[in-house]
C-alpha cells in the first residue's frame, strides 16, 4: 500500500523531479544492463570493450556509492528537487529498496571477480 502511495505522489512533483526521476530511472536501468551484461561475458566466456567499458562503469558507480556511505550518489540530489521517495521504494518495499543498492553492488562485484577467474561457468561433458 505505501508503494502504491508513493507513486501516486508523481502528481505533485515538480516537473524538475519528474525529468530527474525519468532520467535517474534511466541511469539505473543502464547500470542493471551493465551487471546483466558482466555476468553473461563471465559466463560465456566473452570479452570486448563493451564488457570493459561496463566493468568501468560499474567499477565507477561503486566508488560514488562507497563514497556516499553505501547509498544511491543521486538520492541526496533527488531529494533536493523535490521527489522525496527513493527510486527502488517506486518498485520494492522500504526494506527491500534500502537493500537494493548493497546487494546490486555485491553482484556486480562477484560477476566481475567470475570474470578475473577467468569466465566460463564449468563445461558438463556428455563422456565424463
Amino acid at each position: 500500500m505505501q508503494r502504491l502511495r508513493a507513486m501516486g505522489t508523481t502528481r505533485e512533483l515538480p516537473p524538475a523531479a519528474l525529468a530527474f526521476r525519468a532520467l535517474h530511472a534511466a541511469i539505473t536501468i543502464g547500470f542493471l544492463s551493465a551487471i546483466a551484461y558482466v555476468w553473461w561475458c563471465a559466463l560465456t566466456g566473452r570479452r570486448g570493450p563493451m564488457l570493459r567499458l561496463a566493468v568501468a562503469l560499474l567499477a565507477g558507480e561503486g566508488l560514488l556509492v562507497a563514497a556516499n556511505g553505501g547509498d544511491c550518489p543521486l538520492g541526496g540530489l533527488q531529494e533536493q528537487l523535490g521527489d522525496p521517495v527513493p527510486l527502488f521504494e517506486l518498485v520494492l518495499p522500504p526494506n527491500a529498496a534500502r537493500r537494493a543498492v548493497p546487494v546490486l553492488g555485491a553482484v556486480a562485484a562477484a560477476g566481475a571477480g567470475l570474470l578475473v577467474r577467468g569466465g566460463r561457468a564449468p563445461s558438463v561433458s556428455r563422456f565424463s
